[in-house]
């Protein structure tokens, strides 16, 4: 069994993809998380579902935006975060 992964999702486009992308990375056991960039998240029934499915699987939601409801960092925190994580996915 190989060893699980850190994953980065960094989004700034396609909020909704890239959120159900997260997701489904979840599912090998890989620790992920999704830091939403720039912009305010907005709103769609499906966002929701993905966000809290998210949340279920232990996914982290993390933003450099005042208006998102997750947890917050600088971009200069997260460009030195980045750099623990195995693999960094830009969306």
């Amino acid at each position: 069994m190989s060893e699980a992964k850190k994953i980065a999702v960094l989004v700034r486009e396609r909020k909704e993809e890239a959120l159900r992308m997260a997701v489904g990375l979840t599912l090998a056991d890989d620790e992920v998380s999704v830091f939403i960039m720039d912009e305010g998240i907005g709103s769609s029934p499906s966002m929701e579902v993905n966000i809290e499915t998210l949340k279920e699987m232990g996914g982290r939601l993390l933003t450099n935006h005042p208006a998102n409801p997750f947890e917050q960092m600088t971009t200069e925190e997260i460009a030195s975060v980045l750099t623990g994580f195995d693999v960094v996915v830009a969306y």
